[in-house]
């Protein structure tokens, strides 16, 4: 029991010591000075002090001008709110518009990009001939469609494509 005291004694003065608990009598016109005067919330007042919040509220709500100071401070908000609520849609909007855009320019470079590579799989023979069918000539004997003489190319070109 002796152990008990002796330790909530030590926990007692470093509060102490520490200024966090001070009588309320001083605190008084200090909450409301900094509440009327300084516009401070009631947690940031409490949090200053190193008192309760309900500390606070009880000093400040025996004050005539804590209603109708708690009503001007809720108008505030809400316009304040409206506003805030105002920018950030604008912004989105802003930021949608420009991610569509950007989404769709990387669609468009994408696809490009599989037309012009061929993708994953190699482009087939007959669609390489529809590109260019100005290098090949129709052999109506084999069926099939022959690169042209004189005219140079890739390993990766077709000589001849089959049409049947």
């Amino acid at each position: 029991m002796a152990l008990l005291v002796s330790s909530y004694l030590k926990v007692v003065s470093k509060k102490l010591s520490r200024g966090s608990l001070k009588p309320m009598r001083s605190n008084k016109e200090l909450i409301i000075e900094l509440y009327f005067e300084n516009k401070l919330r009631v947690v940031d007042i409490a949090k200053y002090l190193g008192i309760s919040k309900s500390a606070v509220t009880q000093v400040l709500q025996k004050d005539t001008r804590y209603l109708e100071e708690k009503e001007i401070r809720k108008k505030e908000n809400k316009s304040k709110n409206r506003e805030f609520t105002k920018q950030y849609m604008t912004s989105k909007r802003k930021q949608k518009s420009s991610d569509t855009d950007y989404a769709i320019l990387k669609k468009a470079h994408e696809q490009a990009s599989r037309e012009l590579s061929g993708g994953r799989k190699p482009i087939s023979n007959r669609a390489f001939r529809d590109w260019n069918p100005s290098i090949y000539d129709f052999n109506s004997k084999s069926q099939s469609y022959v690169l042209k003489r004189g005219i140079v190319v890739g390993s990766d070109v077709p000589k001849r494509i089959n049409w049947k």
